[in-house]
C-alpha cells in the first residue's frame, strides 16, 4: 500500500467547508475514486485545529498513473481549495512494509 500524507490548517471560520471538501463525501475523494487502485482517504483533526489527510493507494505506480491521467482536474480542485486553507504541507509518501 502507498499512502500520501498532507497537513493542513484551515482558515478561521472555514473549517466546515474544509471538512466538506476533504472529507469522505468531498471533491477530493470523488476525484480519487475515479482512479484505479484508490483504497480510500482519512481526514483527521487534532485538538489544536490542524488536519491530516491520508490517501491510500494500492501502489505508488497506481497513484502516479492516476495523477498523470487526471492532472488537469487535480489542479482545478487544488486551486478551488486553496481559499480554504491557511497552510498546506506535504508530509510525504509512505509505502507499507
Amino acid at each position: 500500500m502507498h499512502v500520501i500524507v498532507w497537513r493542513f490548517r484551515p482558515k478561521g471560520g472555514r473549517e466546515r467547508e474544509f471538512e466538506s471538501a476533504y472529507g469522505s463525501k468531498g471533491a477530493w475523494v470523488a476525484l480519487f475514486s475515479e482512479g484505479e487502485g484508490y483504497l480510500g482517504s482519512d481526514l483527521l483533526r487534532s485538538a489544536d485545529g490542524e488536519y491530516l489527510t491520508l490517501d491510500r493507494w494500492t501502489s505508488r505506480e497506481a497513484y502516479d498513473a492516476f495523477r498523470a491521467l487526471k492532472a488537469e482536474r487535480y489542479r482545478e480542485i487544488d486551486r478551488a481549495c486553496e481559499e480554504l486553507t491557511e497552510s498546506e504541507t506535504a508530509l510525504g509518501t509512505f509505502d507499507s512494509v
